[in-house]
Formats: C-alpha cells, structure tokens, sequence
C-alpha cells in the first residue's frame, strides 16, 4: 500500500470537524450535475462553481473525480429507507432490496456503471450490505452461500437495469418517444421479419406475446431468481457447500 494512501472515508471525519463548507452540498451540486448531464459532464471546477467555492478549496475534500463520485455513490445508496431489521421473510426482504435497486439505478441512471468495482466501504453501502445479509441468512444458515445468492440477485437487477437504461437511451437519442420510435422502425421489421419469414419464432412473439412494462418485467424476472433459490438452496441444499455441486 503507498505510504501516503488514505481512505477518503478516513479523511472526512477529521475533515468534518475542522472545515466549514459541507461535503454533503458538494456531493449533492455533483449528484445534480451527474443526473442532468451524465458523469462526464462532472469535472471539478464544474462543481467547484456550482458550489459556490474555488477549485483549490474542492480539493481539501476530495482529492481527484473518483473520489467525488465514490461519495455520490454512498450518498445516492443512503436515499433508500430499510427497516431497522429484516422482517424474517427473506423473499420479502431480498425483493425490498432489489427494488430500492433498480429505483436508485433509474432516478440516477449514471449509478449502474459506476457501482461495479466499488467496494462498499461508504457509511450507507455498508448499511445496506449489512441489512442484505441478515436478509439472506433467512434463506440459508450458510454465509458463503448466503453471499452467493445475494450476488445472484445483485447480478440480476444490475443486468435488468443496464438493459432497461440501454432501450431508454436508444429511443432518447432518437429524439422520438417509444410509440414514436416503434412506428418508425416499423416498415424494416415488417420487411424482414414479417414479410419474409426467416424469424418464425420473432414472428410469433411479435403477434401473440403481451407487451410487459419494464416493472412487469422486471418482477417477472425477480420472481423466477427467488424461485430458483428457494429450489436450489432453501429446501435442504446448503448442507456444507453442496449448493455450489
């Protein structure tokens, strides 16, 4: 480790007690900046002016960008309100999770690609992640596949998400609204998979599969992972690492 390493968490307690400006308003002209613009709109001397101080003086706080959006990512994981302890229903309790997921990831869509790779070491993440395990401890007396699991759900609603924002930006950046940009692409799906029968699989669910919405779907999909890990774990399959067989 580089002898002069410092946790950014480490820092702002002592910097807390000694600096006026507040690291929460910093963090909240860069959350404001990140959900209008995207991360890379988010410089320093962009927050710096928008918060109301010199550049130099952002530098006392955070050190680099990184460390700026590390803050934000704890900030923005701290918008969503859990029990004090989980209900005993781990069902209940991992899809109270995944959903606070997905509706941060959603209200702030740069959060999806800026969780990866972030340990959770924030105040809130580590709240949460602490909830999650209680959580999943209801579903297996095993805490490596109790982690397992919570990966599972973790993987999907990230997944889920991503996917979600990808559709949303293709028919942002087209300027049209989704019934716009469906009855735009129109005539090239007729053309080549109604009309020329290549895609007799596409075709059908084209004309006989409902069209979820993205909460319908999303809850269809969470529901199968549950399901899934009830069968795989939840009915006796913890026994050591046997789940894992």
């Amino acid at each position: 480790m580089p002898r002069d390493f410092t946790l950014v968490w480490t820092r702002l307690a002592e910097q807390r007690r000694r600096q006026a400006l507040s690291v929460e308003q910093i963090v909240a002209v860069a959350i404001g900046i990140a959900d209008a613009e995207g991360t890379p709109a988010l410089t320093m001397r962009r927050v710096a002016t928008e918060a109301g101080t010199g550049t130099t003086s952002l530098y006392r706080y955070v050190t680099n960008k990184d460390e700026l959006l590390e803050l934000m990512v704890d900030a923005v994981q701290g918008e969503r309100e859990l029990p004090a302890q989980p209900s005993g229903d781990w069902q209940a309790d991992l899809t109270l999770i995944a959903e606070g997921m997905r509706e941060t990831m959603l209200r702030h869509p740069w959060l999806a690609t800026e969780l990866g790779g972030r340990a959770p070491l924030g105040p809130n993440a580590l709240r949460t992640a602490n909830f999650a395990m209680l959580a999943a401890a209801g579903a297996t007396e095993d805490v490596t596949v109790a982690a397992a699991l919570l990966g599972v759900v973790s993987n999907y609603v990230h997944g889920a998400v991503l996917a979600e924002l990808s559709e949303l930006e293709a028919v942002r950046r087209s300027g049209m609204n989704k019934d716009e940009f469906r009855a735009a692409v129109s005539p090239y799906v007729r053309e080549v998979v109604v009309d020329s029968g290549a895609y007799p699989a596409l075709l059908r669910r084209m004309i006989e599969a409902e069209d979820l919405s993205y909460d319908e779907q999303f809850a269809f999909g969470l529901r199968c992972v549950l399901a899934g890990i009830e069968s795989r774990v939840a009915r006796g399959g913890d026994a050591g690492h046997a789940a894992f067989s």
